[in-house]
């Protein structure tokens, strides 16, 4: 099955493929000199030039205005309209002040003009100006002309106190050289931020030129040197470009807090060896989901901070997902669907998709996502009813903070009804075409600008055609629900599974019902990622094993032996996702009873097996300890996923043998997400001292606008993409023209939607891992007393 980036995006809000960067992070420019575009950018002519409003000053030689206190956005500018030329690149520098100084208020934007709506190149620069004059400089590219663009200094948020923004020696000069991406990497000992097991290995990577060995030691939060050692030399590693050693200080147990690691003159950041983080990770992880619902309001009591109204149900200026019509005939995916030899589909009715998760950094609510994620959440679940470690309390009622707490169901299971529950809304109902399918997701007709509050998302929303891949993750992740759920409430658990046998059928009646591609020359998802997916083979291996581990029944059995995805490796280096699902259905045949003969559980259990010895095999080969070699070396859209997916890979083979080496293998693979990487950053926000916080979303947008919220603790961004300089990513593809070695194609920019989205699918193999990883905290010793 081929493997496509998580959604193909046309967006709106990037008018060109452009970035505004810091020149704290760049290195000194060579540009070329060229006309610029400013006039009277030293204002030794007044203001002349400039629109500035409210009030226009010549202070100290700079153009100001005075900024009332309580004004809005817009309220206050200093700009000024300059003509841009199709792939020139531009350099604009200025000196800036506010006084009093500034936290935020501000933004810097470089944007089209009237006749483009004022579309942004890119979400602006919010510098924190201080009282003293500073020196900025920025780079950006233009994908087209814009005779009337527009140089923009303006107020943003509603400022708490009036000041004064002044600025200076403004140039825009095209033909310069962008100089190259110099990202801030921290100290060259390269740790897990956060935490290590006390009886867990324990390994570091040097960045150095060294080619011998170094020593090392291993020191307290006082200075007392607690370990010593040397590095082993592994050279220059390819995913990240650089010479390493690696460090195992695995022989020191004792639990302490802001221990540090010197080698070869550098300090690592501190960090702790104790088991609590992992804990918190586990109900952090799960935060995610419940802010990311979709028809009722978000309480701030329960998630503080995050609290916001119900998105899509209908109040104005939102058109909501209470009555949602098909595609209409007219749209460019219909003729996509002609082009690819398919027919083409509408409805004449609405439907009631209310509910579910919100996917990602969009409000879009995909089935093919929601499928995997809610599948993931139930194995978290299931497993701790099965596995030998499992804390068998640690996912029941009343450990997360939602609204169905103490309602006597495992919070967990609550969680994954509230996606579960949106998928039965979205299966089309007896007498329709295509009764029993699922359509396959519910979005925006076209893409909204960063931020939007779902609540006030203005676009009109539409239904996709079913597709049998959508109705094959429903199926399965009903089924698995129907057994998870019966002790709970049986109604529903029959509800489910009534659902999973229906959509089985009706996915059997119509076996190739795909989702349309993207095509060059249209775009049938302009307001959506389009989860095409043409070989749905392993999705009905899944369900019919869901379905089988669920019932017994002998015709699921059937289908699952005969299926050819039954005897393949589904257990890809890069990882398995929502395209590749077959793996899911193989870790469940593994671990949950069922009535297969030995023979045949013996096979199943050793595919895992086998397959995670693959995959410590790659892990012994990277010197950051991440289970991760795909092929080529390019790290995947969401690689951060697929290090999730082979850590739940090597956890499952643990539950099934007891080998150290898998249960080893899942605590050094969150090493390298929490801190030991290339870039030395923690890849889950909230956990360690340099983490992603920006990543792309409407709703979690503090970049944008202070007043909004990072992302909840416990989200994890995508990771490393490699093919940032074709991704048409307005952050990356400017910043790596050339490419870039694996790990670092990444950045914390909430404008990069290839390398720093968020979504379901992504967090919900965290959570498992997390649930993992939180129950090893007794090792060997606690194991013999379970």
């Amino acid at each position: 099955m081929p493997s496509h980036p998580r959604k193909s995006r046309a967006r709106a809000l990037t008018a060109v493929s452009a970035l505004l960067v810091p020149a704290s992070l760049l290195l000194t420019p060579s540009a070329a000199q060229a006309a610029d575009q400013i006039t009277n950018g030293s204002f030794e002519n007044g203001t002349t030039g400039w629109q500035v409003y409210p009030t226009a000053s010549v202070q100290d030689g700079a153009g100001c205005t005075t900024v009332p206190a309580s004004t809005g956005a817009y309220g206050a500018a200093i700009q000024q309209e300059v003509p841009l030329t199709e792939g020139e690149t531009y350099k604009l520098s200025f000196r800036a002040r506010t006084t009093p100084a500034t936290t935020g208020p501000v933004r810097v934007v470089v944007q089209g003009g009237a006749d483009v709506n004022y579309q942004q190149f890119l979400p602006a620069e919010k510098p924190a100006f201080e009282s003293a004059f500073g020196t900025y400089e920025y780079y950006f590219t233009a994908d087209r002309d814009y005779p009337n663009a527009q140089l923009a200094f303006q107020q943003d948020v509603v400022n708490p106190v009036a000041y004064t923004l002044c600025v200076d020696d403004v140039v825009l000069e095209g033909g310069a050289e962008r100089p190259p991406y110099v990202p801030e990497t921290g100290p060259r000992v390269r740790v897990n931020q956060e935490a290590y097991l006390p009886q867990g290995p324990k390994g570091a990577t040097l960045v150095t030129d060294s080619t011998t060995a170094l020593p090392w030691e291993l020191k307290s939060a006082g200075g007392t040197v607690l370990a010593r050692g040397t590095t082993t030399p592994r050279g220059v590693d390819p995913s990240a470009g650089l010479n390493v050693h690696v460090i195992d200080f695995s022989g020191y147990q004792r639990r302490s807090t802001d221990l540090v690691l010197t080698v070869d003159g550098e300090t690592s950041h501190p960090f702790d060896i104790g088991e609590d983080a992992y804990e918190r990770l586990r109900d952090d992880s799960m935060t995610f989901f419940y802010t990311n619902r979709s028809g009722t309001p978000i309480s701030d009591e329960l998630a503080p901070g995050y609290g916001r109204a119900a998105g899509h149900v209908g109040v104005a200026p939102n058109l909501g997902d209470t009555a949602v019509p098909c595609q209409s005939l007219e749209d460019d995916s219909q003729e996509l669907l002609v082009k690819q030899g398919d027919q083409p589909f509408t409805c004449d009715y609405t439907t009631d998709v209310t509910g579910g998760w919100y996917d990602a950094g969009d409000h879009g609510k995909y089935v093919v996502n929601g499928g995997i994620a809610v599948g993931q959440l139930l194995q978290q679940y299931e497993r701790s009813l099965t596995a030998p470690t499992a804390d068998r309390g640690a996912l029941a009622d009343g450990t997360l903070s939602i609204p169905e707490s103490g309602n006597r169901v495992p919070d967990v299971l609550d969680e994954a009804r509230w996606e579960l529950e949106w998928f039965l809304k979205m299966q089309v109902q007896p007498g329709r075409p295509y009764a029993g399918m699922v359509f396959h997701k519910v979005a925006d007709v076209d893409w909204t600008g960063l931020p939007q509050d779902p609540a006030t998302d203005p676009q009109p929303r539409v239904l996709y055609r079913p597709s049998t891949a959508a109705t094959l993750n429903v199926a399965a992740t009903a089924a698995q629900g129907a057994r998870l759920f019966a002790r709970y409430d049986r109604a529903f658990s029959q509800r489910l599974l009534a659902t999973a046998r229906t959509a089985y059928a009706a996915a059997q009646a119509n076996p190739a019902v795909y989702a349309p591609a993207p095509d060059a020359a249209l775009d049938p998802n302009p307001g959506s990622g389009p989860y095409d997916d043409r070989d749905v083979s392993d999705e009905f291996y899944w369900a019919a094993a869901e379905l089988y581990l669920t019932t017994g029944e002998p015709q699921f059995r059937k289908d699952v032996l005969g299926s050819p995805v039954h005897t393949a490796d589904v257990f890809p280096a890069g990882g398995f996702d929502w395209g590749h699902v077959g793996a899911l259905a193989r870790l469940d045949l593994a671990t949950v009873p069922s009535e297969l003969n030995q023979r045949e559980r013996r096979a199943v259990r050793r595919s895992v097996t086998e397959a995670a010895d693959r995959l410590l095999i790659d892990q012994a080969g990277q010197p950051f300890g991440q289970p991760y070699a795909p092929e080529g070396g390019q790290y995947a859209w969401g690689s951060n996923s697929g290090i999730l997916a082979n850590l739940q890979v090597l956890g499952t083979a643990f539950d099934l043998t007891g080998d150290d080496a898998y249960r080893d293998g899942v605590v050094r693979g969150m090493d390298y997400l929490l801190g030991r990487n290339a870039l030395n950053n923690s890849y889950v926000t909230g956990y360690g001292d340099v983490f992603s916080k920006n990543q792309h979303s409407r709703m979690y947008a503090n970049q944008l606008d202070p007043s909004l919220p990072n992302p909840p603790a416990g989200t994890v961004a995508g990771g490393p993409y490699s093919p940032t300089a074709t991704s048409g990513d307005p952050i990356t593809a400017p910043l790596f023209p050339e490419g870039c070695a694996a790990q670092f194609c990444y950045v914390d920019d909430i404008g990069s939607w290839s390398t720093n989205e968020i979504t379901v699918n992504w967090n919900a193999p965290l959570a498992w891992v997390a649930s993992f990883v939180a129950d090893q905290d007794g090792g060997r010793d606690e194991r013999q007393r379970r």
